[in-house]
């Protein structure tokens, strides 16, 4: 560009600005050269009194290849503008940019000015209109282009395999890409990867043998793209053993080979196989740390997810929202409002903008670690709250019993024009039902269907029967179960059942665990919460019974895990830990607790009455 510009200035100074050919030369230089300067180019171009149609194609075609696309469709429309017809050179172009910005509707435009030109049938426009059209995800309109296009490229077949590929059609794409070997034209590496994708995308591994299968038969030189295509297709269809096998062999791997067989052990729970592979990895990058990251947390592991994102930090890998995002889910699983807020401080203090997404995990990470006014802060200052966030705050001031701010919120969602859905309901029934809110419930799960036209499902049901159970109302309850649409499950059934307990209804709850047993017959929780139902009627012999019923069929109930925070650090314990293991710190506070609970009365005579029987 220095020469370039050395150029200009003798041009300028020679009086030679009026020469068209030399400045036209000049723009194309400066906009569609490697070496030039995009900038530039304009800066000339915008000097220029009029312009000419070789001008306008140099600086339409820099910008869409440029990070600002959407400026071709603008030079395009300046151009129209100006009464200068555009060209087979000005058209591709466009259209390349209306794919970039998934402008639908310039695209549509620009359709019909090829058309009117007469240049629509041409291969290159052809091309890049199924581009447009597989973008903005009008696949019909892509192959209806295909379809017309009398000489295909290469191009034309990987465009439209492509588009199958993008929106998931497996079976389109395999018969197109039989219909092209019918026809003699040869695949290539782009035809490969565009078969995997869609393979790996939704599991269908017949497709990714046969593309394989092809490959090996034909002898076809692939490159590492395609490796790591196959990789990652065998890991996510679930062979394991051929993806680590193909993996072995390849001659050279990057880190996205590698990161493809850690995510593959990790989606299908061998989390111990994916961190020795991860070990191994000689480079790692953000995607790699997510996919082991996110399979601790796939099985439960969330404290050690937690541990990963710490060495995460100090190897000097910047998180993406993706991280931030999975962090914020294991912190919500644990209730650890610690990394939570270190992870809120990391988003502020390193000028991360968060998208409506993450903010979402912030209001509902702050929600569930029990911080609700911090969440309902952040939830306040969203600027465009999608239907998540209200969901999201609907939800947790549900989790918090807050029934009537529930309400109120989901009133506003509807006041700024958001449409409700069924996790909307499912919300703020659950909201009614933990604050007793009975004929509120009632009220709403009525508009749900009538009003909001939102079809009840499986978990609307479980609440309406928890709130009418809650409400003393079982009948009501029972009627509802009986009038559903579907097969009632666990939850629904489990719900009436402990409404049973909390009224003391043995009888009715005798009937409900028959069919709870028919739907999870070794479900512990459900023995004991029966065993609990008895034992607060003080029918012991029942509660010898049921125990005797646990344990000849081996079913044991869960321990559960306690956790409390002490100098920033959560410790986790049950309650048959050895006390000599457990920190002071701790052990202090589990005697403040139980003398609390004492002087409230929690641990009564009912209590004693039960352990004795149990003991008995």
């Amino acid at each position: 560009m220095k020469q370039l510009k050395q150029l200009h200035a003798q041009t300028i100074l020679h009086g030679l600005t009026h020469e068209t050919l030399t400045i036209s030369k000049l723009i194309s230089f400066s906009a569609v050269s490697e070496a030039g300067d995009l900038r530039y180019a304009q800066l000339v171009f915008d000097q220029i009194t009029e312009p000419n149609r070789f001008m306008y194609n140099s600086l339409i075609r820099g910008y869409s290849n440029s990070d600002d696309p959407s400026m071709a469709i603008a030079f395009y429309r300046i151009m129209i503008g100006s009464c200068i017809s555009p060209n087979e050179f000005t058209l591709p172009f466009v259209l390349k940019a209306c794919a970039c910005e998934s402008s639908y509707f310039d695209g549509v435009v620009v359709h019909g000015q090829a058309i009117k030109l007469g240049i629509g049938s041409q291969v290159c426009i052809q091309n890049a209109l199924i581009s447009v059209y597989v973008v903005c995800g009008f696949i019909c309109c892509a192959r209806k282009v295909f379809d017309e296009i009398i000489d295909r490229t290469l191009v034309s077949w990987n465009s439209m395999i492509g588009g199958y590929s993008k929106m998931g059609y497996s079976k389109e794409a395999l018969l197109l890409f039989q219909e092209m070997r019918q026809l003699g034209m040869g695949p290539d590496d782009f035809t490969f990867v565009s078969l995997l994708s869609v393979s790996a995308q939704t599991i269908d591994l017949h497709l990714g043998k046969y593309v394989h299968f092809y490959i090996e038969i034909t002898g076809a030189k692939i490159d590492i793209y395609v490796q790591n295509a196959l990789v990652d297709m065998y890991a996510k269809c679930g062979d394991l053993h051929t993806a680590q096998a193909f993996f072995n062999q390849m001659p050279d791997k990057n880190v996205v080979s590698w990161t493809s067989v850690v995510s593959g052990y990790a989606k299908h729970g061998l989390v111990e196989y994916a961190r020795e592979i991860f070990d191994q990895m000689p480079v790692k990058n953000v995607v790699s740390w997510n996919s082991m990251i996110s399979g601790y947390i796939q099985e439960g592991r969330c404290r050690e997810a937690l541990g990963l994102f710490c060495e995460m930090h100090h190897s000097e890998v910047v998180p993406d929202e993706t991280t931030l995002t999975i962090v914020l889910s294991a912190c919500c699983q644990l209730g650890d409002l610690v990394m939570g807020k270190k992870t809120h401080n990391y988003i502020c203090n390193n000028s991360i903008t968060p998208t409506v997404s993450l903010t979402n995990y912030l209001v509902d990470m702050y929600a569930k670690c029990g911080a609700i006014g911090t969440a309902l802060d952040i939830f306040r200052d969203i600027p465009e709250k999608d239907v998540v966030s209200w969901n999201v705050m609907i939800g947790a001031l549900a989790l918090h019993g807050c029934g009537f701010k529930a309400i109120e919120v989901f009133e506003t969602m509807q006041a700024d024009g958001i449409r409700p859905d069924g996790i909307t309901f499912t919300g703020l029934l659950s909201a009614c039902s933990h604050s007793g809110l009975v004929d509120i419930g009632q009220y709403y799960f009525e508009r749900m269907t009538v009003i909001h036209r939102v079809t009840p499902e499986i978990e609307h049901y479980a609440c309406m029967v928890d709130l009418l159970g809650r409400g003393g109302l079982l009948e009501e309850a029972i009627q509802l179960i009986g009038g559903m649409l579907m097969k009632p499950d666990v939850v629904v059934w489990g719900a009436l059942l402990g409404a049973c307990r909390t009224r003391g209804n043995v009888e009715i709850g005798k009937i409900i665990l028959k069919q709870l047993l028919e739907l999870e017959p070794y479900s512990g929780g459900l023995y004991v919460l029966l065993s609990n139902i008895y034992c607060e009627a003080r029918r012991w012999d029942d509660v010898q019974k049921l125990r005797k019923l646990m344990k000849d069929h081996g079913i044991e109930k869960g321990s559960a895990i306690s956790s409390v925070e002490i100098d920033d650090y959560v410790y986790d314990f049950m309650v048959d830990d050895d006390r000599d293991k457990i920190p002071s710190g701790i052990s202090v506070i589990l005697d403040q607790l139980r003398d609390h609970m004492k002087s409230v009365g929690y641990l009564c005579n009912l209590s004693r009455e039960f352990f004795d029987a149990e003991e008995t």
